[in-house]
């Protein structure tokens, strides 16, 4: 399947993470980024615009705001409706 088409069935996969404090968060951010050394999740990345955010932003700032973290660069911070590569 083409990056197009597989972008037009799965266009973002968002996580919200809770549970944690800030430490927890960044932890699970970096497990998800570091899963990209397996294959399926190397290509699935390549393919699929997945980002993740903590439940407290999403509910500070809202969730068109800038406080998703895209796993493949989870040192940024976009808005879940920008244009991002995957």
């Amino acid at each position: 399947m083409g990056s197009n088409a597989c972008r037009n069935l799965f266009p973002q996969l968002l996580f919200v993470l809770d549970g944690t404090g800030p430490a927890g968060i960044d932890n699970r951010i970096r497990a998800l980024h570091a899963a990209d050394v397996d294959l399926a999740v190397a290509l699935l990345l390549r393919e699929v615009t997945v980002l993740a955010a903590p439940m407290t932003d999403l509910l500070q700032h809202g969730p068109a705001a800038a406080v998703w973290r895209p796993v493949r660069d989870p040192e940024r911070r976009v808005g879940w409706m920008e244009q991002l590569m995957p």
